[in-house]
């Protein structure tokens, strides 16, 4: 593999295909070289990892070639959230930290994130500067020292990051409110790195958790908390008698929720109802930032709540941008990766789901009441995603037929009045939009839309599809 690129969030390749200690070694050499040169002082940083094959083993061989090149290596015990490496890295006064995780890519991959300093992920400009400072794969570099050479003071520490990653949720959340409600919540770790947390906080009596053991082949599916591999999530809820159900992927960065009927509560229905919690509940105030594939229901809320709205690329790290420089009181992606006033810098899934706990106790009203309350406020959209594999030249053929203005002129009936490129190709029509745009991270098409019915957004969907010639999904 010559060429290594960073996609939406980290490099990411199949284990023993491309993500080989070799070629981590080539990454991990250009973030020392990167952070070495950023560094007025002996710098540290934090390496951690979730529940994936083969997670502590490239951990270590990334703090080896970290330590090896003169940086101090924080080294957690076990796998651990990523949230919890991006608190750390600003707790610690780390020049930057590295996550070894996929996130909610398929079980065979692996991967390789990157966080900043001020603890969010490391903005575009430094990711260009690491990416292109990665050598070529023919390039001798030199070997790093044994693990046990560089144990202790000013090599390798291991370091306990989920104590006060929990004691920082507990300083941050009313968990007493939550646990004084009786609130029963059924949480799904998807075998990630989340796992154990909501019993931690809550207790293992208010808690029914889901696939919540070490399993690094994920049951054989991906750990991405999007509503198709959530059935088991859904029927727990009910069967358990609990007032929401929360999942996380598999560095538990992103959440999913379900209401206490069983019934999915979509990313955007998520990010609006912290939008309206935090500004006419508890009296937060601040811009609002969200990627191009979000609901416009953010654009009616901010405008009637006074709040400025911003709208980013897709991808956390162009809303951090935004975080850092402050007054963001919401920040949040379609793929349900949501940061808010007064936490970290960056997505926490974790969080997110206890504040979402901590709304329902302090108001007294259930998920469901929750969203009726926002619907009828502002309306209610209704928002499909449909992913598409097929083949590179396909893909290809698809999207330059878009950038030469040569897409739908109408799709399901309604008439195109304009497309917008901001990032991958926004169709607006009467009553909602439709996004085509190539994944950052898979093989495949990504296509959204967001209409008045669920019905109506399939449509847009499938019409567009069939008008561009791209396949039928293998799965939906």
């Amino acid at each position: 593999m010559a060429d290594i690129r960073f996609g939406t969030d980290g490099w990411r390749a199949v284990i023993a295909e491309d993500f080989t200690f070799r070629n981590l070694h080539r990454v991990a050499h250009a973030t020392a070289e990167w952070i070495l040169e950023q560094s007025r002082t002996a710098p540290k940083i934090v390496v951690g990892y979730d529940t994936r094959f083969l997670g502590r083993s490239f951990a270590e061989y990334t703090a080896r070639v970290l330590a090896s090149a003169g940086i101090e290596v924080l080294l957690p015990e076990s796998f651990v959230p990523t949230p919890a490496i991006s608190w750390a890295t600003r707790e610690f006064g780390c020049a930057a930290g590295i996550v070894i995780t996929a996130s909610h890519n398929p079980p065979e991959y692996n991967g390789f994130k990157l966080k900043a300093n001020f603890g969010g992920p490391l903005l575009p400009d430094g990711v260009a500067e690491v990416e292109a400072g990665i050598p070529a794969a023919d390039d001798i570099l030199p070997s790093p020292k044994s693990l046990d050479m560089l144990r202790g003071s000013g090599g390798i520490v291991e370091q306990d990051l989920t104590t006060g990653y929990l004691d920082c949720l507990r300083s941050r959340l009313d968990i007493d409110a939550i646990r004084s409600s009786g609130l029963r919540v059924a949480h799904d770790a998807m075998f990630g790195a989340g796992q154990g947390v909501f019993i931690e906080l809550l207790g293992a009596g208010q808690v029914a958790a889901l696939r919540s053991t070490h399993n690094p082949g994920f049951g054989g599916r991906s750990p991405e908390p999007i509503e198709r591999n959530l059935g088991i999530l859904a029927e727990a809820v009910v069967a358990e008698g609990c007032a929401a159900g929360i999942a996380n992927d598999g560095d538990a960065d992103r959440v999913a929720l379900f209401d206490e009927r069983g019934r999915f509560v979509d990313s955007h229905t998520l990010l609006a109802l912290l939008v309206r919690y935090l500004h006419k509940e508890v009296g937060m105030s601040g811009r609002v930032v969200k990627a191009f594939s979000s609901t416009s229901i953010i654009d009616r809320m901010a405008e009637a709540y006074g709040l400025p709205v911003e709208t980013t690329r897709i991808g956390f790290k162009y809303i951090a941008g935004h975080i850092v420089k402050g007054n963001v009181l919401v920040g949040g992606e379609e793929s349900g990766g949501i940061a808010v006033q007064g936490h970290i810098p960056d997505r926490d899934g974790l969080y997110i789901g206890l504040l979402v706990m901590q709304m329902m106790a302090q108001r007294g009203k259930k998920l469901s009441e929750l969203v009726e309350e926002l619907h009828g406020e502002f309306g209610a959209q209704a928002y499909r995603r449909v992913d598409f594999h097929t083949t590179d030249t396909n893909k290809e053929r698809i999207l330059q037929r878009l950038r030469q203005g040569n897409g739908p002129e109408a799709i399901a009936g309604s008439s195109v009045l304009r497309v917008d490129p901001f990032d991958g190709f926004k169709h607006h029509v009467e009553g909602g939009w439709l996004l085509v745009r190539p994944s950052g991270t898979e093989p495949l098409l990504r296509v959204y839309a967001e209409a008045e019915t669920p019905e109506r957004a399939q449509a847009l969907i499938l019409d567009a599809a069939d008008q561009l010639g791209i396949p039928v999904p293998q799965r939906d």
